[in-house]
């Protein structure tokens, strides 16, 4: 029985200093770490900015399109401007859209999907395609290029909008819903 109780203790010594090792020691960041990792991460952030403008400035120029762009990055034209009245934060619209990658390839239409309805100012949609649709008149037809920070950001969408992907969106029949 005493034998019993030393290996038991002995092996209850032993766990401690197992799971003591084992714990996480955790580092706290300096101030001077935490600058220069933010200053890094906004350096690396600037120049994936400029690849995508480049890419997007490229798109533009293939295609002759004159596309206007916004503070926050998104490109647009108005195609047909609408006769309707403007659409405003807090409408309920409905349109038919294409959406496809620089490249050409095709991601969503409303051909195969449905027309996409959502009250504007509460997301749900890209916050380029809430942006762009915001500049137009019910009935308008326009092209929205929209970058990565617009759009599906660093993750993409999980189904056909890779990560990082600036996506071009085609979107036409704007209707303000009553």
């Amino acid at each position: 029985m005493i034998m019993m109780n030393k290996y038991a203790t002995l092996l209850l010594v032993v766990l401690s200093v197992v799971m003591a090792g084992c714990r996480r020691q955790e580092k706290k960041v300096s101030g001077e770490e935490y600058r220069k990792t933010k200053e890094a991460m906004v350096g690396v952030n600037r120049i994936l900015v400029k690849k995508d403008m480049e890419k997007i400035n490229a798109y533009i120029s293939r295609h002759n399109w004159n596309m206007q762009q916004t503070a926050s990055g998104l490109w647009y034209m108005i195609v047909e401007d609408g006769q309707g009245k403007t659409i405003s934060t807090g409408e309920t619209i409905t349109l038919s859209y294409r959406v496809e990658l620089l490249d050409g390839t095709l991601c969503y239409t409303s051909d195969s999907l449905g027309p996409k309805l959502f009250k504007t100012g509460q997301g749900g949609v890209e916050s380029g395609l809430e942006e762009g649709v915001l500049l137009l008149k019910e009935g308008s037809k326009a092209r929205f290029i929209i970058p990565p920070h617009l759009a599906h950001g660093l993750t993409g969408d999980g189904n056909r909008i890779p990560a990082r992907a600036v996506i071009v969106y085609e979107v036409e029949d704007i209707q303000i819903q009553d």
